[in-house]
């Protein structure tokens, strides 16, 4: 069926666009008929629909169904909640207008009757004429009419009616007034009573009704009334038909007891925010409850009436957020007091939350009220964490110790638990400040999830984090003056001078990244699991969309971590490249200059080579100390450090340009020691286990690069080099030399956690191949 339909559209693309419109507006037409039918069965008309649709395509229609359903609930409670002021007031209008027409029906009915009375008067005379002059004036014929019983209540019903107002007995008034409605109604259909005593009447009671009205709402102004009394005269005056004007007064009267409670809490009498907004809570939402309650009892649920709670309620609750923001929030979010203000904000949501059984959901009112200063507290805090370490930064030593004694230790894995060891961090002074705060930050934020501040919270502690890594990598020597585009808002920094304070850098800014802030980003979820258990399904899927959110913010500290980490090493592979003056360690003159016979030479690892060897060996046994349960991070440090160093000299255009195409050619001994330096670096990076798949396959480019270059002399490099296994040889041999250690056998142990594990030192016949091919 689906796909006859598809040919079908097809086919019909070519017929003009006006007539599509005017046969679709047809069809639809046409369509709509079967509905306006009077005799339309809805059971026949879904059976016949659904003959030929299987159980898959029923419930798929189905749960369409139902989607839409959904869809056009909630457009229509949107729609009705967006109109409420404007139904408010065209209910009132209609109301007044109402009003307005019973006025006129009034007055019309008194001028007909007094044009009956004038009517009937000029024809009695007019009869007693024509009468007397017929009958020459018999005084037999003129009979006094005695006036009936009726007649006589009529006369004496107003008399009644004062009584009873002045009294106030409300509750015989009202059934008097209805029976006085009631033979009015009767008099008018039968004629029972005369034009001008129904007139009288009539009159009596609108003059009763409007006396009554007056007393009822004067005694629902009163502050003193309350309960019952209050509840018993709206009764009474909507039953009188003025249901508008009788619940304005049901809600200004709950507003003014509200006001004359409001005069015994005064600001200055409490020296703490949460204290007065939860009494300010307390009158507010239990006279908004009381106001509900009143409401429902009297009018039922009618919707004008709980249209017009609604507004009222959100106009209360407007007028005490900004009572809230002014005595206490606006104080604690100026001095960045980030938990004082967000307990003022749980508070007054705790409070505002017991509406919703009621039907009252107020909760987005308060949150959009109470957002700017939250988030003018949240800002506050994180910018006082930015700047008390960077003043800490200044002074920092750079030196790793434990926490002085405000961190709590935590467990780095489940096997940790069992076995009742805690993980305590090593980091710096300003490091541990840091962390610190950011752990009392995030016991703070938790009711910020509830005004959808998780992300911005994030947002701005990654920013922070930025912050103090751009500190570090101006703590490397150097970077300050070479990388202007590290904005750190010009503060001062201690240099890093010493290896161990630069590789302290990383272990502060990798432990930060990866576990503390992370965990204290937990705070945010363990947090938000806390409410009632009919939220717990909605509650799990909101933090089931914030994993993605949290990655990404994990990603980001991570993206912070690798620049301070390419800096470190670009400081390091320059050092080991360059001298004081400029002039390069590592250049084509140092392979080109090499002659003589290589049976002769006394083979050993160029000298920036073992410079480098030197420097990572260094940095593996600081970073041994400094990054204890974390060597992959060590690891990575060590292969980024080599990869830099050789990709520099991959990328050496200088140095290709003078061994492909110099004065002289590449010779034999020049490439021997080209190659024994590449073999060299893969042999130390290998055992070191920080030999990565990128770096070897850099060092295979390099040296194929090489053998071409040698080859372009007309000599087959093959034919004069030593074998592969005299490379690896020498390369291994000056590794025991520099370090004094036992030579490895093919690489020694590899660590299978480690990132290189599945990369063997390879031997020079690989890299050979490689080039020949």
């Amino acid at each position: 069926m689906a796909s006859a339909a598809a040919r079908s559209s097809r086919s019909s693309r070519g017929v003009s666009n006006s007539s599509n419109d005017q046969d679709t507006g047809g069809a639809l037409e046409e369509k709509l008929k079967v509905f306006k039918t009077d005799h339309f069965d809805a059971d026949n008309f879904v059976q016949s629909k659904c003959q030929t649709m299987n159980e898959k395509e029923i419930r798929q229609l189905c749960s369409h169904l139902l989607h839409l359903k959904k869809a056009s609930a909630e457009e229509m409670r949107k729609s009705v909640y967006a109109n409420y002021a404007a139904f408010i007031r065209t209910s009132k209008e209609i109301s007044d207008l109402e009003g307005e027409l019973l006025s006129i029906r009034n007055l019309l009915s008194t001028q007909a009757a007094l044009i009956h009375g004038l009517a009937e008067g000029v024809n009695v005379d007019s009869l007693s004429t024509d009468h007397d002059s017929s009958t020459n004036h018999d005084p037999s014929s003129i009979v006094d009419k005695e006036p009936s019983d009726v007649e006589k209540w009529s006369i004496e019903f107003p008399d009644i009616l004062d009584v009873l107002l002045a009294e106030r007995r409300v509750d015989e008034a009202l059934v008097a007034l209805d029976e006085g409605e009631h033979i009015v109604a009767e008099a008018e259909k039968k004629g029972t009573l005369r034009s001008s005593v129904l007139s009288s009447l009539q009159s009596a009671i609108s003059d009763c009704q409007r006396r009554l009205a007056d007393q009822l709402a004067e005694t629902a102004c009163q502050p003193s009334t309350r309960g019952a009394e209050l509840r018993s005269a709206v009764l009474a005056l909507k039953k009188l038909g003025d249901g508008p004007r009788a619940h304005t007064l049901l809600l200004n009267a709950h507003h003014q007891r509200f006001q004359y409670n409001m005069q015994s809490l005064r600001p200055s009498s409490t020296s703490y925010g949460g204290a007065y907004t939860a009494a300010l809570s307390q009158l507010v939402f239990s006279a908004i409850a009381q106001a509900a309650s009143d409401s429902l009892a009297v009018f039922g649920e009618e919707s004008a009436y709980a249209s017009e709670l609604v507004v009222w309620a959100s106009k209360e609750t407007e007028a005490y957020a900004l009572l809230v923001k002014r005595h206490a929030l606006a104080s604690s979010a100026a001095a960045g007091g980030l938990r004082a203000a967000a307990e003022c904000v749980q508070i007054a949501l705790g409070h505002c939350s017991l509406l919703e059984s009621r039907g009252l959901a107020l909760c987005p009112v308060l949150l959009k009220l109470f957002r700017p200063s939250v988030e003018q507290a949240l800002n506050a805090n994180l910018k006082r964490i930015e700047e008390s370490t960077a003043a800490l930064a200044a002074a920092d030593d750079w030196e790793l110790t434990h926490s002085p004694g405000g961190t709590r230790p935590f467990s780095r894995s489940s096997n940790a638990l069992s076995t009742g060891v805690a993980f305590q961090p090593r980091l710096s002074s300003s490091a541990h400040r840091f962390n610190s705060m950011v752990q009392d930050f995030f016991e703070d934020v938790g009711p910020l999830l509830s005004m959808q501040l998780g992300g911005q919270t994030l947002d701005g502690l990654a920013q922070v984090f930025n912050s103090y890594v751009n500190l570090l990598i101006n703590a490397l020597p150097g970077t300050m003056e070479e990388d202007g585009e590290i904005d750190s808002g010009n503060k001062i920094v201690r240099m890093a001078e010493t290896e161990a304070q630069q590789i302290a850098l990383l272990a502060n800014a990798s432990l930060l990244a990866d576990e503390l802030l992370p965990r204290a980003a937990l705070k945010l979820a363990s947090s938000y699991q806390a409410g009632g258990k009919e939220d717990n399904r909605k509650k799990a899927s909101e933090r089931q969309n914030r994993l993605p959110e949290q990655r990404e913010w994990r990603r980001r500290l991570q993206r912070s971590v690798d620049r301070l980490r390419d800096n470190f090493c670009r400081q390091h592979a320059l050092d080991l490249i360059f001298t004081e003056d400029g002039d390069t360690h590592l250049s084509a003159e140092m392979y080109m200059s090499l002659a003589g016979n290589i049976e002769d030479t006394d083979w050993f690892p160029s000298p920036i080579f073992q410079e480098l060897f030197l420097k990572l060996h260094r940095i593996a046994g600081i970073a041994a100390d400094m990054f204890v349960g974390r060597e992959r991070f060590a690891t990575i440090l060590l292969m980024r450090l080599t990869e830099t160093v050789i990709l520099w000299l991959s990328d050496d255009q200088s140095f290709w340009d003078d061994i492909e195409d110099g004065p002289k050619p590449l010779g034999t001994a020049g490439l021997t020691q080209f190659l024994l330096d590449m073999e060299f670096v893969i042999q130390f990076s290998s055992q070191g286990r920080y030999l990565s798949r990128h770096l070897h396959q850099v060092i295979k480019d390099i040296i194929s690069r090489a053998l071409t270059a040698f080859s372009s002399s007309g000599v087959d490099p093959y034919s004069v080099l030593y074998e592969d296994d005299w490379f690896v040889e020498v390369a291994q041999d000056a590794i025991v030399k520099i370090t004094g250690k036992v030579k490895a056998i093919n690489g020694g142990e590899r660590d299978l956690n480690s990132p290189t594990a599945s990369i063997s030192a390879q031997s020079m016949s690989s890299v050979r191949s490689h080039g020949s091919s």
